[in-house]
């Protein structure tokens, strides 16, 4: 589990009021990237403006570390490197670095050896929730055992808040993460069961609000801060439905019924307005009951019966079955499983939306909505140096104008073929986006595509990688990595 840590110790002396000590490789004012994405999930590190373009095992590889299996962001603060995994002996487990050197300052392990482990599908594993951090305390949350917060310095749990186990009619699995903001840690889940936002104390674990969002089916949008007309919102991206909520009571404030049956991605904020690229599979008449039959309907007879679902769905498959047959089929279906007042289906969407609304703002606060091939299901978009740039399987890019939608341009290759799991990020006019065949391509920011480099790991990548003082930190499925130009 220490894994092959490849620098040596390094020590800087800080000048403090209360006299001279030393601290970690990093001072208290360094960057951070702690929480999914980096600063409110933009992708953007907003200090480096220079880390490296060429990396690999065997070049500007600062440090790196043997993990088990995970598909969770590493996380920088405070100095320190956050990262989970799921260990060969079944236990999960949080792991702590200094983020300069890779020395491993601690682990945290849960053993769940004799715990059933909800279904996942590739490319999820259970090790999959991107920690949070404050500096101070570490925010984690997996699927069995709920919110944790760990002590940053020593690992030690400071609280444990318990939540439902999430279930999905796909199997996909959980891959939630939480944010901080001000004192409270926000956590939103969206499963096919019992979907919710939740705000909880920093300090103690203890409910500040939880709103429940029985609307939504599985997905996987990390809320967002929008800042419009002097008010701060939470913005989170769910089934048909993007919704902003008083982040001191969490009442809703508005809400934009603009969206898709399936949400993977995560909206970006740029200014007042939040963006959104969303592929949601099949055409707009395309809703739950059409997924459900192709890959829940074991036997393919056209209907549900009780037994293909798991036990947790049984309640709302009582419900839906009008005729008690013990079969779903039809209307049932959707009536079982999807909200009457959002039977949204697929399709895709590239959407900017003016955030600091009040009541429905579907028809006064788009400002473009672009019905296009071009987003990924999975990946992020990038706003960037006025740009929406977003990358999906095969390797082909867009870009579109920040202010108006225009597109830039359409479908140009960046010579990566394969899947797109993990989401462009950017620091100064360099963009990385890593591909799950573990190539992580360079582009030059900029009005075309212009290939710097392509660095290949060697290993799976479908987390997205940090970037925190010029050094970029990349979690493949087995390993951490550090690149820096560093000496």
């Amino acid at each position: 589990m220490n894994g092959a840590v490849q620098s040596i110790f390094r020590f800087v002396v800080l000048g403090a009021v209360i006299g001279i000590m030393p601290i970690r490789g990093d001072s208290l004012s360094a960057e951070d990237w702690a929480q999914f994405r980096g600063p409110n999930a933009t992708g953007i590190a907003a200090e480096s403006t220079n880390p490296p373009i060429r990396f690999s095992p065997d070049e500007n590889l600062l440090w790196s570390a043997d993990l088990g299996k995970g598909v969770a962001c590493p996380v920088i603060a405070d100095g320190r490197c956050f990262v989970t995994t799921m260990t060969s002996a079944g236990k999960f487990a949080v792991l702590a670095f200094d983020a300069a050197t890779g020395h491993q300052l601690w682990t945290k392990e849960y053993d769940l050896t004799d715990v059933k482990l909800p279904e996942i599908t590739s490319p999820n594993e259970h090790a999959s929730s991107t920690p949070a951090s404050d500096g101070k305390r570490v925010f984690v949350h997996f699927s069995t055992i709920g919110l944790i917060a760990l002590d940053a310095k020593t690992g030690d749990e400071l609280w444990r808040h318990e939540l439902p186990v999430p279930f999905y009619l796909m199997g996909w699995g959980a891959a939630n993460s939480p944010i901080i903001y001000d004192d409270m840690v926000i956590f939103n889940l969206d499963d096919d069961l019992a979907s919710y936002l939740i705000a909880l104390d920093s300090e103690s674990g203890s409910i500040r609000w939880k709103v429940e969002r029985p609307e939504m089916l599985g997905g996987y949008a990390v809320p967002v801060l929008c800042t419009a007309n002097g008010r701060t919102d939470i913005v989170v991206a769910g089934s048909g439905k993007m919704k902003g909520y008083d982040p001191a009571s969490g009442k809703e404030l508005w809400t934009c019924n603009s969206l898709l049956r399936t949400i993977m991605t995560t909206p970006v904020v740029h200014e007042d307005r939040i963006y959104i690229t969303v592929q949601s599979f099949g055409d707009t008449n395309r809703l739950l009951k059409s997924a459900l039959l192709e890959w829940r309907d074991t036997n393919q007879d056209g209907k549900l019966a009780r037994d293909e679902l798991e036990s947790a769905f049984h309640e709302k498959f009582d419900q839906g079955d009008h005729n008690k047959d013990g079969f779903l089929v039809d209307d049932e279906i959707d009536d079982a499983f999807q909200a009457k007042t959002n039977r949204v289906g697929g399709g895709n969407i590239i959407q900017a939306i003016r955030g600091g609304g009040t009541g429905d703002v579907t028809d006064t606060h788009i400002i473009f909505n672009l019905d296009h091939q071009t987003p990924s299901n999975i990946a992020s978009p990038l706003a960037h140096d006025g740009r929406l740039l977003m990358v999906k399987k095969g390797g082909l890019s867009a870009a579109f104008d920040l202010n108006d939608g225009t597109t830039l341009w359409m479908k140009k290759r960046i010579n990566n073929f394969g899947n797109y799991y993990a989401s462009p990020i950017a620091a100064g006019d360099r963009i990385y986006v890593p591909g799950e065949n573990g190539v992580i391509v360079v582009l030059k920011g900029g009005a075309d595509v212009e290939i710097l480099a392509k660095n290949d790991l060697g290993d799976s990548i479908v987390a997205t990688p940090a970037i925190a003082n010029n050094r970029i930190y990349v979690r493949s499925l087995h390993k951490l990595y550090c690149f820096s130009e560093e000496k």
